[in-house]
């Protein structure tokens, strides 16, 4: 089956088997292999992306669901300007360790701080409840996102 996709800005024409996950028609067939496939069981948050400006894992959907859709994966979070003040967040308050896990807590925060852009630190814990992080103890998680809510005050995601 063809489906048209819109990934970070790009259109893309592909086959794929009607029972291939996102994350494989992402990572095997498109090369974006920042999302990372963690669990496989949907526990983990590690393949979070955005379809249609909301977190989804992308290894609960099909390729053939996104048809049509537009898609952001962490790729698509920094521009030719530099990181996204998210990204940013991140590195400079020490959010990730492996980072393994850090994509897909980019990508859940993106679409947190678009619905709750002044959050508090529970409801921040709370957001992320789905991301699963093995290294760390999560407060430098939650200071990072709190840390790009205060950056990106007034932009529009």
């Amino acid at each position: 089956m063809q489906i048209t996709t819109t990934v970070n800005g790009h259109p893309y024409s592909k086959d794929v088997e009607p029972r291939t996950l996102l994350v494989h028609y992402l990572r095997d067939m498109l090369g974006l292999t920042g999302t990372n496939v963690g669990c496989d069981t949907s526990s983990c948050g590690a393949c979070t992306i955005l379809l249609n400006g909301e977190s989804v894992k992308s290894c609960t959907v099909l390729a053939v669901q996104a048809d049509g859709q537009e898609l952001v994966t962490i790729e698509g979070m920094a521009t030719e300007s530099g990181l996204h003040p998210i990204q940013k967040a991140f590195q400079e308050n020490h959010g990730l360790q492996c980072g393994y896990c850090t994509p897909g807590m980019v990508m859940a925060a993106a679409s947190f701080l678009k619905e709750n852009p002044k959050p508090t630190e529970h409801e921040v814990r709370e957001a992320l409840e789905g991301n699963l992080c093995r290294c760390t103890g999560y407060h430098n998680i939650v200071k990072s996102v709190l840390a790009a809510a205060t950056a990106m005050e007034g932009v529009v995601l």
